[in-house]
């Protein structure tokens, strides 16, 4: 029994996620079908990438990740698989994939749409259930695609380093309010070099120490650590702490700025300072 998985920027509030779930059970039955998330803000490919790259790192060899992020970017021709750490994504080419990966892939396979065909999600959804059905069934990636790295290419928005310091941009509000930073452990780390440091955020907010979990501050306090992805985490015990502090994350105009930093504003960003 293979495992398909979904996310999504769809939402929950109509039909669309159960008509895809039925879609896929009609033509890969008996395999099971999960959720990731519905969630994502629409369009938001650093925090699609985020969300996708946390999860699936936990999934068995084999497993199919169904992506349906910004999907109609512009008018699809075609959508896209690639092996994935000994598991397969596919999604639309508008980008997520090299910000998922990291890199270009090495092997990219387009799965056309038939020219026939109404561009719609659930006509998108049957071709692409279909295509899954025939790699269950052994079918190669050459079979059912035509190897091809044509493709858009994006870049996840990085931290801003120096000596002293290194900026990072809030990619995620969870639902806790909790803000997720696209600063890493490692990285923290890499720059901290054993020093000091503040980690500032709305202007005039410190924080002066890492917490290892929430309750290591009295309720309604502050705090930072490294969640179970291993990125660095504001939140607030038993609080709010994007709406707290007025935080904010990715804005989809930042993603076409030849240089995003200088659209940040001081309510999307943390910067921690080494001394």
């Amino acid at each position: 029994m293979a495992i398909i998985t979904l996310t999504s920027d769809i939402g929950l509030q109509d039909y669309l996620v159960g008509a895809i779930k039925g879609q896929l059970l009609q033509y890969c039955p008996g395999h099971h079908v999960m959720d990731i998330s519905h969630q994502v803000s629409p369009f938001n490919l650093p925090q699609a990438a985020y969300i996708c790259k946390s999860a699936f790192r936990h999934f068995p060899a084999g497993t199919f990740h169904l992506v349906l992020i910004n999907l109609f970017d512009k008018k699809p021709e075609h959508m896209l698989i690639v092996p994935y750490d000994d598991q397969f994504l596919v999604c639309a080419d508008n980008g997520l994939i090299t910000m998922l990966m990291g890199e270009k892939p090495k092997e990219v396979y387009k799965i056309p749409l038939a020219d026939n065909s109404p561009r719609n999600t659930i006509q998108i959804i049957r071709i692409l259930a279909a295509t899954l059905q025939q790699l269950i069934d052994g079918k190669s990636l050459e079979a059912v695609g035509s190897k091809d790295d044509n493709i858009i290419e994006k870049k996840n928005l990085q931290p801003l380093t120096g000596e002293d310091y290194i900026e990072g941009q809030i990619i995620h509000i969870d639902n806790f309010e909790n803000v997720v930073v696209n600063i890493t452990r490692e990285q923290f780390e890499q720059h901290r070099q054993g020093r000091k440091f503040a980690i500032y955020f709305r202007r005039d907010e410190v924080i002066n120490n890492i917490s290892e979990s929430y309750p290591d501050v009295p309720e309604g306090h502050k705090l930072a650590l490294f969640n179970a992805a291993g990125y660095l985490e504001i939140a607030v015990n038993k609080g709010n702490a994007a709406g707290l502090f007025g935080l904010q994350g990715f804005d989809r105009g930042q993603l076409i700025q030849p240089t995003p930093y200088t659209q940040l504003s001081f309510y999307q960003t943390v910067r921690i300072i080494f001394e």
